[in-house]
């Protein structure tokens, strides 16, 4: 039978998230329910909230989430009733070109649930990323779950971080920046997304780990979780900072986690030739970039951008937790507050103004 339980839904753009009673219909084929254990507040649900995503209103808001597989659709296997899991955004479809190279992480068709959660009046929601996690329940698609059984209760919030943003950051820096041990890595913004590039730059082996904002507090979080060498970008010129860090050259990687053109630009001069760069800030649709053509051949090297990390979540998740259980990433560092349903708005302000890497709303268990 369907559930009608508490949701966070913005009924049109720039409307105040709200409380509302949703309907969550009986899994169909392929799709599961969850019961929600944790959510954290991202900025992707403040874009969506700000119709910079699209105009589907109303959105059903939530996806960085750990829960419990509540009911199964017909013909699920991969999950069992009772299993802890982690949602994702990428469950691989297997099919499209991507898939059939061999490049799951690239997934052109990634599988939501094809059923929609609804308001009472049965107006259809639209749900963030195809997960739709600030509810009590939720229904995706059984793709969309990875088991992690592994770890205890005290810990969800903390994993449930690996579903997006966390995730991002330290994909940037291990999959698509590709760090060897030894190399020199720079990191341009420190919120959630670029502390979360250190702490993977940190994890792969890098030796020279430079953090660089225009926030102390922000500055003082990126040492915590690995930086070795921080930038305050009001004070000195990060690219004549990150060369002098560097031993003239440059950093072997830099990642941009802004996404502005003034830091893309930092970014690509602030590396060694040959050196990388990589996009992992998510750009103003409006903003564009103008670069040298003789500077993009002559130094060399890549310039890559960097989706959800280029993760592959039946594969990343789990190995990412096991470096979090036996203390090698400190994904409690992440965890800033904890907060009711009720206070996601409240925790986008907060977010804004940067006294934040997460806020994440807890679930009874």
């Amino acid at each position: 039978m369907s559930h009608t339980v508490d949701a966070v839904v913005v009924r049109e753009k720039d409307a105040p998230a709200s409380i509302e009673k949703i309907v969550i219909p009986d899994p169909g084929p392929g799709e599961v329910v969850v019961d929600v254990l944790t959510c954290g507040v991202c900025q992707t649900d403040q874009h969506y909230q700000q119709g910079e995503v699209g105009d589907n209103f109303p959105y059903l808001l939530g996806h960085e989430a750990t829960g419990r597989v509540a009911e199964l659709g017909e013909g699920v296997t991969s999950v069992s009733v009772g299993d802890k899991v982690i949602l994702n955004w990428r469950a691989v479809c297997g099919e499209c070109r991507a898939c059939k190279k061999g490049q799951l992480k690239y997934c052109f068709n990634t599988h939501n649930a094809q059923q929609k959660m609804t308001l009472e009046d049965g107006t259809e929601l639209e749900a963030a990323l195809g997960i739709g996690a600030f509810t009590e329940k939720t229904l995706v698609a059984a793709g969309q779950c990875t088991v992690i059984d592994d770890v205890s209760d005290e810990a969800n919030a903390a994993v449930g971080l690996l579903g997006c943003g966390v995730m991002a950051g330290i994909g940037a820096a291990i999959n698509t920046g590709e760090v060897a041990r030894g190399e020199s890595v720079a990191v341009i913004g420190c919120g959630g997304v670029g502390t979360a590039a250190i702490a993977g730059a940190k994890l792969a082996g890098a030796t020279t780990i430079i953090g660089v904002d225009i926030d102390p507090r922000k500055l003082e979080k990126a040492q915590e979780l690995g930086a070795t060498h921080t930038v305050n970008s009001k004070e000195s010129d990060p690219i004549e900072a990150i060369r002098e860090l560097t031993g003239g050259f440059g950093a072997d990687l830099v990642i941009d986690a802004v996404a502005r053109p003034e830091t893309y630009r930092q970014a690509f001069y602030a590396r060694d030739l040959a050196g990388r760069v990589v996009l992992v800030g998510v750009p103003d649709p409006s903003l564009t970039l103008e670069l040298p053509m003789i500077d993009v051949f002559g130094r060399g090297g890549s310039l890559k951008s960097s989706w959800y990390g280029d993760c592959l979540p039946s594969k990343d998740f789990p190995m990412l937790v096991q470096h979090y259980v036996q203390g090698n990433l400190d994904l409690d560092a992440f965890v800033t507050e904890r907060i009711a349903l009720g206070g996601v708005q409240d925790a986008f302000d907060t977010m804004n103004r940067g006294d934040v890497l997460r806020s994440v709303v807890e679930f009874n268990a």
